[in-house]
């Protein structure tokens, strides 16, 4: 899930980095935009078909509009750093949630074999996610190491995890319908909660990874070597 990028600069620039905290909110708010929507047709297909990863997938939603939440409580606040450090707590909190949720999901799915019935809607909200979720995902990875903002990388990631979710709703659901494959949507769904996991420690740890260049005061990482080994060359 790795591919090797250049870091973005930080930026020092007060007028640029305000710039840059306008379109960090402008971002969380499309984020939190697009994930009501989805959230709504993805659990209302996932009760018609009885499906219980198009469920998870919406209330995975809910989860992803939190996290953008997050991130526009953060800079509405005039020094939004002096937020960094309970916003990556709370996008922690956010990540353990998700994964202990799809875990549950995913273990309930395999011990009682339910076989959800095909749903045109849900391969294309899956299909359509698939193509708006990196774009948006990088888009806040780029303004975030800008910023030398954790929090916002952290919400970049979350948005990002939303894009395998979606991946394996689709291969979920097609491999249902085609193949009868019921158990291929839970067993991806514990690897996905497994990097889900792996995020909350990161973030909780203060370990978001903003990365290109920010002056080692302005993160709570420990030091930028670490920061690229863990993150910076991700994604």
């Amino acid at each position: 899930m790795s591919t090797h990028t250049h870091a973005v600069a930080y930026v020092e620039d007060p007028q640029r980095r305000v710039q840059l905290g306008r379109r960090a909110q402008l971002l969380a708010a499309a984020s939190v935009g697009y994930n009501i929507v989805e959230a709504g047709i993805a659990i209302t297909a996932g009760v018609l078909a009885g499906s219980i990863a198009l469920i998870g997938f919406g209330l995975d939603s809910i989860v992803e509009v939190s996290s953008g939440l997050i991130v526009l409580w953060q800079f509405r606040h005039p020094l939004p750093e002096s937020r960094e450090r309970r916003a990556l707590r709370l996008m922690a909190i956010s990540f353990f949630g998700l994964a202990a949720y799809v875990t549950a999901e995913s273990v309930r799915a395999l011990v009682a074999g339910h076989e959800p019935d095909a749903s045109l809607v849900g391969i294309a909200l899956a299909s359509v996610s698939l193509v708006v979720m990196p774009v948006l995902s990088w888009a806040q990875r780029q303004t975030g190491r800008s910023l030398g903002s954790n929090a916002v990388v952290a919400d970049s990631t979350q948005t990002l995890l939303c894009t395998y979710l979606s991946a394996v709703l689709l291969a979920g659901l097609v491999l249902n319908a085609t193949l009868g494959w019921a158990w291929a949507d839970p067993i991806a769904g514990l690897v996905i909660a497994a990097v889900a996991v792996r995020e909350g420690v990161e973030a909780w740890r203060g370990e978001g990874c903003a990365c290109g260049g920010a002056p080692a005061a302005s993160l709570p990482t420990s030091d930028d070597a670490d920061c690229a080994d863990a993150c910076c060359n991700e994604h």
